[in-house]
Formats: C-alpha cells, sequence, structure tokens
C-alpha cells in the first residue's frame, strides 16, 4: 500500500460509516496529537456552507489539532439548524479528543439545502474518536469517507529534507464535479510534521493552492464547501521555519507539487469524464496573462466537447484565447498538442496552419491524457492548468443529481 497520512508522525485518522450514504464510508477524521501551525483557504461563494462560516473563525488564530469531515450532506443553505449541527460537530470532536473547540476545523459535502442529520454525524464521531489509528489502512478509509460522486479516492504522500532532518506530508482530497476553484470547488486537507510558523504556513497555502487546486476546472461552477486546510504539528524536530529562507522555499516547492498532484486526480475523476487535458501557456508578458488564458480556454464548454469527439478542432482553442480578456499579438503565437511534453505536434507556426498535421491531430485526440500548449511569444512568464473532456455521462449525471 502507498504512503498515505498516517506516515506523517504524530498524525492518526480513522473514516466511519454513520448512514448518511447507504453504501460508503460518510465521516473522516483526522487527529495531530500535539497542536499544529495551520491554515485554511475558503470558497469565494457568497452562498457558504454552515461548516465554511465556523472554519473560518476557528482558523484565525492559526492553530488546530483536528479535521473532521462528513460526506453526503453538503450543510448548506440549512439555517439556524445546519449552524448547530456545525457547532456540534466542533464541540464533540474537542469533548471526545480533549483539546479545544476552536482547534477543530469542521467541513462538509454533499448536498445542499437537506436538513443536517445531526445525530448521525455526531455518532459518527464518537466512533472514529475510539478508533483513530496510524495504521494505513485508517488513512484510507479516511479518504474514502469524505467523497461523495467521486469514483476513487485521492491520496498523496511526499517527504523531503530539511538541514538532514526528513520531513514527511501526505493528503487527501474530494472533487468531481462542480470544480472551478476560485479559492473553491473540492476540499482537500494536507498534514505535515514540519516546524513552521503560522504566518508563513498561510502564505505557503496560498501559494501552493493558486498554482493547483486554482488551476483546475470541470464544469465552471464554484461550490458553496470548498475549503483546503492543512496543519503542521513540528514533530519531525526541524529547526522552526521564521523566515522565508532556502527551507521555506523547498517546503513551499514540496507542498505546491503535492497539491499539484491531488488536484490533476480531481480532474482526471470529473464527473463523466473521458480525458485529462493539460493546458500551458508560454510566452506571456505576465503570470497573470498566462494564468487567465489557461483558465479561460480549459473551461471553454466548446474545446471540452470538441476533445471528448476526439475533434480536432484547434481553433476553438484559439478563439477561447483571444476572448479571455488579454492583450496579445495573434499574429506571432503558435500553438502545438500532443500526449507528452516530448512529442507536442505544431498546429500553428506564427499564426500561420501547420499542412498535415491533421492525421497526427486525431491520434492525439484519441488519447486519454492531452496536452496543449499556446505560446504566445510576447515575454517569459507561463502558467499550466488542467481540465477534462464534457461529455453526456456528465449531463446525465448531474440532471439526475438529487432523484
Amino acid at each position: 500500500m502507498l504512503k498515505n497520512i498516517t506516515h506523517v508522525r504524530g498524525f492518526t485518522c480513522w473514516g466511519a460509516h454513520m448512514g448518511i450514504k447507504s453504501k460508503r464510508r460518510d465521516l473522516a477524521l483526522i487527529y495531530s496529537d500535539v497542536p499544529a501551525s495551520a491554515a485554511a483557504v475558503f470558497t469565494r461563494n457568497v452562498v457558504c456552507a454552515e461548516p465554511i462560516k465556523l472554519s473560518r473563525k476557528h482558523i484565525k488564530n492559526g492553530k488546530a489539532q483536528a479535521f473532521v469531515i462528513n460526506s453526503g450532506n453538503a450543510n448548506a443553505c440549512t439555517g439556524t439548524k445546519g449552524m448547530e449541527g456545525a457547532v456540534a460537530m466542533a464541540e464533540t470532536t474537542a469533548k471526545e479528543l480533549k483539546i479545544p473547540v476552536n482547534s477543530v476545523i469542521v467541513a462538509s459535502t454533499g448536498l445542499i439545502g437537506e436538513p443536517f442529520p445531526t445525530d448521525k454525524v455526531l455518532s459518527g464521531i464518537r466512533e472514529s474518536a475510539k478508533k483513530l489509528s496510524s495504521r494505513d489502512i485508517a488513512g484510507s478509509l479516511a479518504a474514502n469517507a469524505i467523497l461523495t460522486t467521486d469514483t476513487f479516492a485521492k491520496e498523496g504522500f511526499t517527504s523531503f529534507n530539511i538541514e538532514g532532518i526528513e520531513i514527511n506530508m501526505a493528503g487527501i482530497a474530494k472533487g468531481s464535479g462542480m470544480i472551478h476553484p476560485n479559492m473553491g470547488t473540492m476540499l482537500g486537507f494536507i498534514v505535515c510534521d514540519i516546524a513552521i510558523t503560522s504566518k508563513l504556513l498561510d502564505e505557503a497555502l496560498r501559494t501552493a493552492v493558486d498554482k493547483s487546486f486554482n488551476m483546475i476546472t470541470v464544469d465552471g461552477d464554484t461550490s458553496t464547501n470548498d475549503m483546503v486546510s492543512v496543519m503542521c504539528n513540528g514533530k519531525a524536530g526541524n529547526p522552526e521555519i521564521n523566515k522565508k529562507d532556502a527551507n521555506y522555499d523547498l517546503f513551499v516547492s514540496n507542498l505546491t507539487d503535492l497539491c499539484a498532484h491531488l488536484a490533476r486526480l480531481i480532474v482526471s475523476d470529473g464527473e463523466g469524464s473521458t480525458k485529462l487535458i493539460e493546458y500551458r501557456v508560454n510566452g506571456a508578458k505576465s503570470e497573470e496573462d498566462a494564468r487567465q488564458i489557461v483558465r479561460t480556454v480549459s473551461n471553454s464548454n466548446l474545446v471540452k466537447t470538441a476533445i471528448f469527439g476526439s475533434d480536432p478542432n484547434w481553433g476553438r482553442i484559439i478563439a477561447a484565447a483571444g476572448r479571455a480578456g488579454v492583450n496579445f499579438d495573434p499574429d506571432k503565437l503558435d500553438l502545438f498538442l500532443g500526449t507528452e511534453m516530448n512529442s507536442l505536434y505544431p498546429v500553428l507556426k506564427q499564426a500561420q496552419p501547420v499542412e498535415g498535421v491533421r492525421k497526427k491531430l486525431l491520434k492525439v485526440m484519441n488519447s486519454s491524457t492531452i496536452i496543449i500548449v499556446v505560446d504566445l511569444n510576447q515575454g517569459d512568464e507561463e502558467a499550466v492548468g488542467w481540465g477534462s473532456d464534457f461529455s453526456y455521462e456528465y449531463v446525465r449525471i448531474n440532471a439526475e443529481y438529487t432523484t
């Protein structure tokens, strides 16, 4: 079994089945045996779930000791009763683990507007608190307990050295539909045994999320419940990172890589998707310009449907780039498509169509993984993002979501 969050020093977890979902586990609990530096980013949707409102308050002091997550019910648009349920989740977790209530980060995912099953959730918390474990299976159970329409669990693990000390970091995520972060559209929980100040951890998380979770899209919808949160408990024993030095940069690099790994897993499991597409924009005047073009092209329904149909209609890519709100000279643009970075086919060179490439593109478009590179040739900045295609199955899933 691959390493997971149970291989990070000082963390235990569990995933329980409490009955919100008929078969799948639906309550996850992740616990640090010491108080940890913590940070979180949340959905920017003004219609946000009750656990989002509560966790925004709890994270303000930059400390946390537990994540508790239920799936199957979003606890969004549930009013006073919903907030009471979110508070009860935090209070029950704190009581069972004997930790401060404001050290509990609460999350929910599932149907919006359904009455929150507080009693079932609290029962799941009590069960999970008793079964917290550092065994591999516990990490897997927690990863599976946060899923909704996902078809597989999203997990990641990495390790690196700081001043000769091994640092372990791992995460779990969920997401399949309503994927268009800003921040938002999914749930992600990361744990690490590094020692770092809360202030720098917050900056590091925002940097990592901006280059990973905020660069994916499935359907252009930002959810009411999205968050990514991280706890770092210092159990590795490294000198605390308290300034932006080489150690901080190394941590940010590994955190970004882990977030990008989880983000790609989410896109690869997009509702009804058949293909994973990587979008790259090079040669931009600014990174923000490059990001804006990536996000516009990756979220184009015309681009996504063409890719689903294996139709090499590259004109849709250029048209989407042109409406991204970025000022560039289209006569300098190059376009490449392929399945691997070292074997990309030129489609446009300086805005001139390349002859004899259609047969090659037909083969590319039939692949399950496609890379699209737009080179503006007008600067040194770049950006990368990921998206899925748009299939008949996506429509069916979301047409029947509550029925």
